[in-house]
């Protein structure tokens, strides 16, 4: 299998997550004391995704396809091989065991980068991409499901995550692995309500496709 398609989970310990009043996206929480979805699409005690992905972790030389991974997945060209090894994979703190590639027969896919605001109790899972032409797939699922039995097997208590309102597959990703809202800015009550009745909708939609 040539390495050609990636998705990965980071590790940054001491991270600072935004004070209340200072989010400008949703947040959620996990504790990890409960097993996640049972219905997951990837066994974490071994490294496949259906018959064609494969999960490793970090090796070196990795900066680039992560920068290539982030740039598809949220657009624009921020990010490069040189700014991930400066801002993330060069820093003291980083454990290349927690940095987690999808790979494929075909091309770069998915990553996911995690990060720890406090050390040995909560982790936050940080820039969860998928490049556009292998989403849908089941890769951001496995890619958190991987990330929480490695925060659980580190001795983590519980796991945090933001997004976008707007980011709805993300979204039922989150709440199907046992994410909960949580309410940290003024803002959070409304604009949660809209976005969980928007997943309603699109769940509905889908059992009237499935019949």
């Amino acid at each position: 299998m040539r390495d050609l398609t990636r998705g990965k989970v980071g590790l940054n310990y001491g991270v600072q997550i935004p004070a209340k009043g200072k989010l400008r996206h949703l947040r959620y929480t996990r504790p990890l004391a409960t097993p996640a979805n049972p219905r997951t699409r990837t066994n974490p005690d071994y490294g496949t995704i259906g018959q064609c992905y494969q999960v490793r972790t970090y090796r070196e030389g990795d900066e680039a396809a992560w920068a290539s991974i982030i740039n598809a997945s949220f657009g624009g060209d921020k990010w490069n091989a040189e700014k991930c090894r400066q801002d993330l994979t060069s820093c003291p703190q980083f454990d290349p065991e927690g940095l987690f590639f999808v790979l494929d027969v075909g091309q770069r896919t998915a990553c996911a980068w995690r990060q720890s605001a406090d050390e040995g109790k909560v982790g936050y899972v940080h820039m969860l991409g998928v490049t556009p032409e292998h989403q849908g797939k089941g890769l951001g699922y496995a890619l958190v499901l991987r990330a929480l039995h490695f925060f659980k097997d580190g001795g983590f208590q519980e796991v945090v995550l933001d997004t976008d309102d707007f980011r709805l597959p993300a979204i039922k990703t989150y709440l199907n692995l046992g994410f909960k809202p949580v309410y940290v800015d003024e803002s959070h009550h409304s604009r949660w309500e809209a976005v969980l009745a928007k997943v309603e909708e699109a769940r509905g939609r889908k059992r009237l496709q499935d019949r």
